[in-house]
């Protein structure tokens, strides 16, 4: 029943969303929080050749919390793209551009004008952890490498579950102030 609720009213935040890209203030507001996720990018922990552990998820978040889906996946086309010009990590694959828009797209549905849950935020990573994290990644670096798809390679699976509270509570951490912060901005 919960999740039913979690993309209520996607029309409307669509359609807002839209409008609010034109707005040379939320284009600052935007491109600011990209320029931090290409930051947030460059400081990930390696674990493996394939595999690195970052907090750049935060920025894709807090763009969808303040400005929706369209900015939201417009933003991870963007720092998609000027993320591989800064770093690049191998060859330049569409997939992870592809991701990087669903995941603004996820990110904005599920926050843009909505009220900051624990258990909204849980179920939207959950979403990100089994089907981004665990399923896409790997399927896009197998086709870029050639290798066989491993669904949940060991190192990746341990990586996502240690990692979950720590990202949840940095999410609900971030999005909580930004809450917070936009209820003293429209008084």
């Amino acid at each position: 029943m919960f999740a039913s609720h979690l993309f209520l009213g996607w029309r409307g935040s669509f359609r807002a969303s839209a409008l609010d890209l034109k707005k040379p203030r939320v284009l600052a507001g935007a491109a600011l929080l990209v320029a931090l996720n290409l930051v947030l990018n460059q400081f990930t922990i390696p674990v493996s050749p394939y595999l690195e552990i970052g907090f750049d998820f935060l920025t894709s978040a807090a763009t969808g919390f303040l400005y929706g889906p369209v900015v939201a996946a417009t933003s991870g086309a963007v720092t998609d793209l000027l993320g591989y010009l800064l770093r690049p990590n191998g060859p330049w694959f569409p997939g992870f551009t592809l991701s990087a828009i669903l995941l603004g797209l996820l990110y904005g549905l599920a926050y843009y004008r909505k009220p900051v849950r624990v258990g909204r935020i849980v179920v939207v990573k959950l979403i990100v952890t089994v089907v981004f994290n665990l399923l896409l990644t790997p399927l896009w670096l197998s086709v870029m490498y050639g290798q066989a798809f491993v669904l949940l390679s060991g190192l990746r699976l341990v990586k996502n579950i240690l990692k979950f509270p720590v990202d949840v509570a940095l999410l609900w951490l971030v999005l909580h102030s930004l809450e917070r912060v936009r209820a003293v901005y429209k008084q």
